[in-house]
């Protein structure tokens, strides 16, 4: 399933990214694409949100992976600074994206060849000028967000 939102603000970003994530399941990986400062640190707080995570969400850019505790693990990346594939499987993520969380990749561009064929693809795009942001979601499993 293919959805697509509008949003006017970080908050209605965040907010957005609360309802993904109070859906979101054990071992659901989410492939984030997008510009400089699209907004994927920002629909990442809400999803954490959902989860039940406390800690204060940043962007993984030089630490390359995050991990969080909360309803579910989540495992934030930042695969920007890497080469391709074989650069994001010699980090070892298999056991994160097979395991027990939700595995949320920002610029994941760089190693669709190396994710499974039931990735979500969230794709961010600001408008210029404004806070707005029009985000789509493809191969989504978990049914209509309202």
């Amino acid at each position: 399933m293919s959805l697509t939102f509008h949003t006017n603000s970080a908050e209605e970003t965040i907010k957005l990214g609360e309802k993904i994530g109070s859906m979101l399941t054990k071992g659901d990986i989410i492939a984030m694409q997008g510009t400089l400062a699209a907004g994927k640190t920002t629909i990442t707080k809400g999803i954490a949100r959902a989860l039940g995570i406390k800690e204060e969400i940043t962007s993984p850019t030089f630490c390359l992976i995050s991990e969080y505790e909360g309803k579910l693990p989540l495992y934030h990346m930042d695969v920007y600074r890497l080469e391709g594939g074989d650069d994001f499987i010699n980090l070892g993520v298999e056991d994160l994206i097979y395991g027990n969380g939700v595995s949320l990749i920002e610029w994941s561009e760089k190693v669709m060849d190396e994710l499974p064929k039931k990735t979500i693809i969230l794709k961010i795009e600001p408008i210029e000028g404004t806070n707005e942001r029009n985000i789509s979601l493809e191969n989504w499993p978990h049914g209509e967000i309202k």
